[in-house]
C-alpha cells in the first residue's frame, strides 16, 4: 500500500508517485489553485476600492474566442483518439471540450458593439450554461466505467454529438436573432444570470477533479494531472462568475479562470507532444483501465511481432518492420530507430536464452534406452526450434556421409570445426573418438558460436551415453535381472560385497527327466529344449516382480521382495509359478505337434517341476572383489530347493508359511508332513493348484 492507501490496478503493485504526488509539491499546487480564490475574496470584499469595472467588448471578444479555438482543437484531438481507442472516458472528455467551445464562441459572438448593438439574456447564459453541461461531461468521465456502461456511452455517442449539435443551434438562434425568444431580450436586471444555480456545476468540477486525481495516483502521467488542475479551476470559475457583475474585475478573473484551465491543458499536451515526439498515445492514461489494458497487450503483441521478424530477418511488404510498425502507431523515424534497435537487442536476448534453454533442454530431455534414431530426432526437434535449421550426420564404415538426419554433403574430418558459406560443421566424439559431425547455422551474436560449439559438445554427450547405455543392455542387462541391473545402476553402492537380512519368498524350478533327454538326443536339441522353456518361463517370473539371479543347467532360481520390495511377494511367487506351468503345458502341445509333422525327433520333453517356500535369507552380493554375484542364502531357500525336488512334473509345490501368506484365496492339497535332507523337524507342504 502506498501513502494513499491506493495500489495499480492493473499488477497490485505500489506505484510510482512522481514528485508532484509528494505531500510537499501537493501543498504548493493546492496553494497555486487558492490564491485565485484569495483574490476573488479581496475583489468582493473591497468592491469599490478594488472590484471596478472595465468594459472593453473587442478584448472580450477576442479572448472568448481563444479560449474556444483551444478547446475545438483539444476536443478534436481527444475526440480522434477516442475513435481509435474506441474508449468511452475520452469520448466524454472530447464532448466537455466541444460543448465549452460551442457555448464559448456563441457567448462571443453575442457580445455587445460587436454583432448585436447591446447585451441580452444569453450573453449572460451562454457561459455559465456551456460550463455546467461541461461539468456533467466531465463528472461522468472520471467515474469508473464499468464495460456495460462504457459500452452504451459508446453506443450513444452519434446521439450526444447531434443533440449537442442542435442544442448550440437552437441556443444560437435563440439568442442572436433579436426578438425571437427571451434569450435575445435585454436582461432586466444588469449582470443577472444563473447565480447560485451554477453550484452544481462547482460540485461535479471539484467531484470530477478529485476523481481524476485518484486515478492519477494509481496511474501517474501529466495529461492526467493536467486534467485533475484544469477540473480545479473550472470549479474556481463557477465560483467566480456566481456574483455575474458585468465587466468588473472579478468577472473578468472569471474568465481568465476559463482560459488558465483549458491552457493548462492544452500546454500538458504540447509538453507530452514534444517528448513522445507524436500524438498518437497523447491521451492514453487518460482512457478507461480496460483501454490500458487492450493497449499494453497490443503494444506487447506488436514488440512480440517486430522481435519475430527481427530474428528471422523479415520484412513486409518491402519495408523493415519497425517502419511498418511506425506507420500503424504513428511514430517518427526516430522512434522508429529507437524501436527496431530496441527490438533488436531483445531479439538477440531472446535468441540467447532459448539456446541456453535448449542445452538445458538435451541433457534433461535425452533419455537413455531410447532407439538412436529417436534419440537424435528428439534432440534435433528441440534445438531447431532455438539454433535453426541444425543438421547431423554419423560415422558409417569409417566416414560421415549424408544420412537421415538431414545433412546435406559429406565433410572433410581433418579440419573441424569447418566453416562453411552460412553454416558451421562441429565434431561429434564418443569416446574422444570422432562418431559424426552437427552442421549448426551460424549465428548473429558473438556468443553464437561458443553456443554452437557447447551444442556439439552436449549432442555427443547424448549420443556417448545412448551408445553406453545400449552396450550396457547387451552385455549387463541381459545376463541378470532387470531389477538387479537397475538397483544397480540408481545405486552402485549395492554391488559391494556383503548383504542384509530380508524376509523373501523363493522359488526353485527344474525339468523333471532332464538327464533322460539329454542321453537321447544331440547338443543342440538340448539347447533348443532349453531356450524354449525358459523364454515361455522367465517373462512369467518377470511380470510377477519376481528376480531371476541363477539359472543352473536346468534349473533356476527366483526371488521375490528381492532386491525390489513387494508387499505380496508370497502370491506373486505362487502366481508365477502356476503361470510358468501353464506356459510350460502350451510349449509341450507346440513341441508335440512338430513332432506329429516330423519336424522334430519324437522324444518326450522334460517337464517343470516348482517348489516355493517363505521367510527370512541373507540377501546380496556373495563372491571376491574380482567377481561377484547377486544371491540369497538361508534355510529358506534350501527349503524351496528341496520342495521342488518332491513336486511331481508340472506341480507347484509350496511350504505352510507360504500357504499362510496367501490366505484363503489358494486352492491346494495336504501332502503333510514331510521330512526333508538337512531338517531336523518336518515341513508341512501342498500342492498348489489354482489362486483365485
Amino acid at each position: 500500500m502506498t501513502r494513499s492507501g491506493t495500489v495499480d490496478e492493473a499488477s497490485g503493485r505500489e506505484p510510482y508517485l512522481p514528485p508532484a504526488t509528494h505531500p510537499v509539491r501537493v501543498f504548493v499546487w493546492l496553494i497555486h489553485l487558492a490564491a485565485p480564490m484569495l483574490g476573488l475574496w479581496l475583489l468582493l470584499a473591497y468592491p469599490t476600492q478594488l472590484n471596478i469595472k472595465w468594459e472593453h467588448n473587442h478584448g472580450h471578444f477576442w479572448l472568448i474566442l481563444l479560449i474556444a479555438a483551444v478547446n475545438v482543437v483539444l476536443g478534436l484531438m481527444i475526440s480522434q483518439a477516442a475513435a481509435s481507442r474506441g474508449d468511452a472516458r475520452l469520448l466524454l472528455v472530447s464532448l466537455l471540450f466541444l460543448s465549452s467551445a460551442g457555448f464559448f464562441v456563441l457567448h462571443a459572438l453575442s457580445t455587445p458593439k460587436i454583432i448585436l448593438p447591446g447585451g441580452n439574456v444569453g450573453f449572460d447564459l451562454a457561459q455559465p450554461v456551456g460550463m455546467t453541461i461541461a461539468s456533467v461531461f466531465a463528472f461522468i468521465s472520471a467515474l469508473p466505467l464499468r464495460a456495460r456502461a462504457a459500452r452504451l456511452v459508446l453506443k450513444l455517442q452519434m446521439p450526444l454529438r447531434a443533440g449537442l449539435v442542435l442544442v448550440l443551434v437552437g441556443w444560437g438562434v435563440a439568442s442572436l436573432v433579436p426578438g425571437l425568444t427571451p434569450l435575445s431580450a435585454k436582461p432586466t436586471e444588469a449582470g443577472a444570470g444563473l447565480g447560485v444555480y451554477s453550484l452544481g456545476a462547482v460540485v461535479l468540477f471539484a467531484g470530477a477533479s478529485l476523481l481524476m486525481y485518484l486515478l492519477y495516483r494509481r496511474r501517474p502521467s501529466t495529461m492526467l494531472i493536467s486534467l485533475v488542475t484544469a477540473y480545479a479551476l473550472l470549479a474556481e470559475a463557477m465560483i467566480a462568475g456566481m456574483s455575474q457583475r458585468n465587466w468588473a474585475l472579478s468577472w473578468w478573473e472569471w474568465h481568465l479562470l476559463l482560459l488558465f484551465a483549458f491552457m493548462f491543458v492544452a500546454y500538458s499536451a504540447h509538453i507530452q507532444f514534444r517528448r513522445e515526439g507524436g500524438s498518437s498515445g497523447l491521451f492514453d492514461s487518460v482512457a478507461l483501465s480496460e483501454t490500458v489494458r487492450r493497449i499494453q497487450a497490443e503494444y506487447g503483441r506488436v514488440l512480440e511481432e517486430l522481435v519475430d521478424h527481427i530474428r528471422q530477418r523479415s520484412t513486409t511488404d518491402g519495408l523493415p518492420t519497425a517502419l511498418r510498425l511506425a506507420g500503424k502507431f504513428g511514430l517518427t523515424e526516430g522512434q522508429a530507430a529507437v524501436l527496431d534497435r530496441a527490438g533488436l537487442a531483445l531479439a538477440n536476448e531472446r535468441e540467447l536464452s532459448d539456446r541456453l534453454s535448449a542445452l538445458v533442454a538435451v541433457g534433461r530431455d535425452s533419455r537413455v534406452g531410447l532407439p538412436e534414431s529417436d534419440l537424435i530426432n528428439a534432440t534435433l526437434d528441440r534445438v531447431r526450434k532455438a539454433y535453426g535449421d541444425v543438421r547431423i550426420g554419423l560415422m558409417v564404415d569409417g566416414a560421415i556421409v549424408p544420412g537421415p538426419f538431414g545433412l546435406r554433403m559429406p565433410y572433410e574430418l581433418d579440419n573441424l570445426p569447418l566453416y562453411l558459406d552460412g553454416v558451421v560443421v562441429h565434431p561429434l566424439t564418443v569416446k574422444d573418438r570422432l562418431a559424426g559431425v552437427l552442421e549448426v547455422p551460424v549465428g548473429r551474436t558473438p556468443h553464437d558460436e561458443a553456443l554452437a560449439e557447447t551444442l556439439a559438445g552436449q549432442v555427443s554427450i547424448s549420443l556417448e551415453n545412448g551408445r553406453l547405455y545400449q552396450e550396457l543392455g547387451t552385455l549387463f542387462r541381459q545376463y541378470m535381472s532387470p531389477d538387479v541391473a537397475a538397483s544397480l545402476l540408481a545405486d552402485p553402492a549395492q554391488a559391494a560385497l556383503g548383504g542384509s537380512l530380508v524376509e523373501l519368498t523363493a522359488l526353485f524350478a527344474d525339468l523333471k527327466g532332464f538327464t533322460t533327454f539329454s542321453e537321447r538326443v544331440p547338443p543342440e536339441e538340448i539347447v533348443e529344449m532349453l531356450n524354449r522353456y525358459h523364454t515361455a518361463a522367465v517373462p512369467c517370473i518377470l511380470d510377477n516382480g519376481g528376480t531371476i539371479v541363477q539359472f543352473i543347467g536346468d534349473a533356476l532360481l527366483a526371488l521375490f521382495n528381492a532386491p525390489a520390495r513387494q508387499p505380496h511377494h508370497a502370491e506373486a511367487a505362487a502366481r508365477a509359478a502356476l503361470a510358468m506351468q501353464a506356459a510350460a503345458k502350451r510349449v509341450a502341445a507346440e513341441v508335440a505337434a512338430e513332432q506329429r509333422a516330423g519336424l522334430m525327433r519324437r522324444v518326450e520333453w522334460p517337464r517343470w517341476r516348482v517348489g516355493i517356500n517363505t521367510g527370512p535369507a541373507l540377501v546380496g552380493n556373495i563372491g571376491s572383489p574380482e567377481l561377484r554375484g547377486f544371491n540369497a542364502m538361508g534355510d529358506c531357500v534350501n527349503v524351496a530347493a528341496r520342495l521342488q525336488t518332491l513336486a511331481e512334473p508340472g506341480t507347484v509345490v509350496i511350504g505352510a508359511d507360504t500357504r499362510n501368506m496367501i490366505g484363503p484365496g489358494a486352492t491346494v492339497w495336504s501332502l503333510g508332513d514331510l521330512h526333508l535332507k538337512g531338517k531336523k523337524h518336518p515341513v508341512h507342504a501342498y500342492v498348489l493348484t489354482r489362486l483365485a
